[in-house]
């Protein structure tokens, strides 16, 4: 059995070394990642697919955990997300429920809430 906040440690650590396939083995084969209000994207192909434009086009991605909770097998981060593109550092502030399958030590489920108009304001056109 592996402890949630082992899996949360090595989701961070893939997200802000920008290594998608890192990200993308922290997830279960059917895993889904959920920007609310956005449906989710099912599986880890979708999830790359949703998450590669950003990572790529991003120098740097840094997740600040503000505040932090675990349960056996959930997780609820308090984060504030940064993204350094062209050299300029836009953040967002962020809740995720994280769900997981501790004996497999995998992500199986992940609902970001975001203020999409708070992103849509500070992030780069394009």
């Amino acid at each position: 059995m592996t402890k949630p906040e082992v899996i949360v440690r090595r989701w961070l650590d893939a997200i802000e070394a920008r290594d998608i396939d890192a990200v993308l083995e922290t997830f279960s084969p059917e895993g889904r990642w959920q920007n609310v209000p956005s449906p989710p994207a099912v599986g880890r192909e979708s999830i790359r697919a949703m998450l590669a434009p950003i990572m790529q086009r991003s120098e740097r991605v840094v997740w600040d955990i503000v505040t932090e909770s675990y349960s056996d097998e959930r997780a609820w981060l308090e984060r504030v997300d940064r993204f350094t593109i062209a050299g300029i550092e836009y953040a967002a502030r962020c809740n995720g429920v994280l769900e997981f399958d501790t004996e497999a030590g995998l992500i199986t489920e992940l609902r970001d809430y975001v203020d999409l108009a708070e992103w849509r304001a500070r992030r780069p056109p394009g």
